[in-house]
């Protein structure tokens, strides 16, 4: 779903785990046509503004637009999945298919976790949602179909964005911080090396923004001298 908010000409995609719930709350507060209730949670953005894999055509018709998302790293973006959905909500006890599976954990470890993540997110369409590709939701081309790409990082500076565009004042402090301090280089080697291609493909995809932490570790194995080879 794109998340337009016409009286200002504004027009930004949502990516899960990339502070999507903060954007969200402040687009919301901005739009003078969205009713926004009384008592609010972190839920409430989501219901608002559903987030929805990329639709070409929708975006396309908002051309005139000033047409925004917000990126994450994705080693952090994949870390914070198992400290929100395992560690904060407990959400995989929610999951029918994931209660009835006995090779899965409803509370596992990080290493657990990551290293059987395929098939926890055929059983939890929740991990599923989180764990999908930044291009799924923000489409293929992110120099041609954007004005701006910030990074999670730079939320501030996208407030004051909005805030010269609206000529309203626009903060944006972390509506849903996961929080947690998981690092990827926490997790046991095999457990990267097992999360290694889908890491590669995000960081391929956002080389713009960063640079791939995995990029020049290489196996000690590669770099310790057998006797006998020359």
């Amino acid at each position: 779903m794109v998340i337009a908010v016409d009286a200002y000409n504004l027009a930004y995609v949502a990516l899960p785990k990339a502070g999507c719930s903060s954007v969200k709350k402040a687009l919301a507060h901005l739009d003078p046509w969205m009713h926004v209730p009384p008592e609010t949670d972190v839920h409430t953005w989501h219901e608002l503004y559903p987030t929805r894999r990329h639709n070409p055509r929708d975006w396309a018709r908002l051309a005139g637009y000033y047409r925004f998302c917000v990126v994450r790293d994705p080693a952090r973006r994949l870390m914070s999945c198992y400290t929100d959905i395992v560690v904060r909500r407990g959400a995989l006890k929610d999951s029918p298919q994931v209660r009835a599976s006995r090779s899965l954990p409803l509370d596992p470890d990080p290493d657990t976790f990551f290293s059987r993540l395929a098939r926890y997110r055929r059983k939890s369409s929740l991990v599923r949602h989180h764990v999908l590709g930044a291009s799924v939701f923000l489409g293929e081309n992110l120099r041609e179909d954007y004005d701006r790409v910030y990074r999670t990082d730079e939320m501030a500076e996208l407030a004051d964005d909005l805030s010269r565009r609206t000529g309203e004042q626009v903060e944006m402090p972390h509506a849903n911080a996961t929080g947690g301090g998981l690092s990827l280089f926490d997790l046991e080697g095999r457990t990267i090396d097992r999360l290694r291609p889908l890491l590669d493909e995000e960081y391929a995809f956002l080389s713009d923004h960063y640079a791939n932490p995995l990029g020049l570790r290489i196996h000690q194995a590669c770099v310790t001298p057998m006797a006998g080879v020359s």
